[in-house]
């Protein structure tokens, strides 16, 4: 485990399942092997049903970020929360925070925490708001 990283606050936990989503071959695989430890399984790319969370690698270039959690959020379990990964302030491909923020809000959901998880990639925790609750 990287020690001085924010991984274990991820909430990671075995048996969860994580679809992974914007892989690309800049991704960093030592992070991508915790993710997998952590949940006793391996990452998928196509889901059959409602997934626990969506690991969503998004660089500066990839696009719109409303538009992909809107794609995100696709096979999501209505519980589920998306963990969007971004290259870290400094790094190619950063994304401005602003960015994330106005893209969460577009696509009708909340940035809640950031987390540092790599030496080059951060996590951006983002969930459905909790309305409506009884």
């Amino acid at each position: 485990m990287e020690s001085g990283t924010d991984f274990d606050r991820l909430g990671l936990q075995s048996g969860q399942v994580v679809q992974e989503l914007g892989w690309d071959d800049d991704v960093d695989e030592d992070l991508r092997q915790q993710v997998m430890d952590a949940i006793e399984g391996d990452l998928i790319e196509d889901a059959l049903g409602g997934v626990d969370v969506v690991w969503l690698w998004w660089r500066s270039d990839d696009g719109d970020v409303a538009d992909g959690l809107v794609d995100a959020m696709r096979d999501l379990d209505k519980d589920g929360i998306i963990l969007l990964v971004t290259p870290k302030v400094g790094r190619a491909g950063t994304v401005d925070t602003s960015d994330l923020s106005e893209g969460a809000e577009t696509a009708g959901m909340i940035l809640t925490s950031t987390f540092n998880v790599s030496d080059d990639w951060q996590a951006h925790k983002v969930v459905r708001p909790r309305t409506g609750r009884h």
